[in-house]
């Protein structure tokens, strides 16, 4: 209405929080301690669909690559023969749990 004073925002807000506290520890509710380092939330940087889906691509490289490496050549060999680079043949045997030779 025009001419009537609008009350303080931050009062609002203030007065309304204090309500519902007083709701919440009225039904005989109690606040629950969560200990440090502990949360319910999930990040994002868990596997996703395009993760999972690059994982089993890998896999199916894996089987070709762990006989080349016990052939005992090197990752770099293996990245030149194959043309598959050498970051992502060496993340196949780790994960896959196999050595390629080391280099000399």
């Amino acid at each position: 209405m025009i001419g009537v004073p609008m009350p303080n925002p931050r009062d609002t807000i203030s007065s309304n929080l204090e309500r519902q506290l007083e709701h919440f520890f009225g039904t005989g509710k109690t606040v629950q301690e969560i200990a440090s380092g502990v949360s319910g939330e999930s990040s994002l940087s868990g596997a996703s669909g395009h993760s999972e889906r690059l994982r089993t691509e890998r896999n199916k490289l894996a089987p070709m690559l762990k006989a080349l490496a016990a052939t005992g050549i090197t990752s770099s060999a293996a990245a030149t023969q194959t043309r598959i680079r050498q970051k992502r043949i060496e993340l196949i045997a780790k994960e896959n749990g196999f050595r390629f030779a080391a280099t000399k």
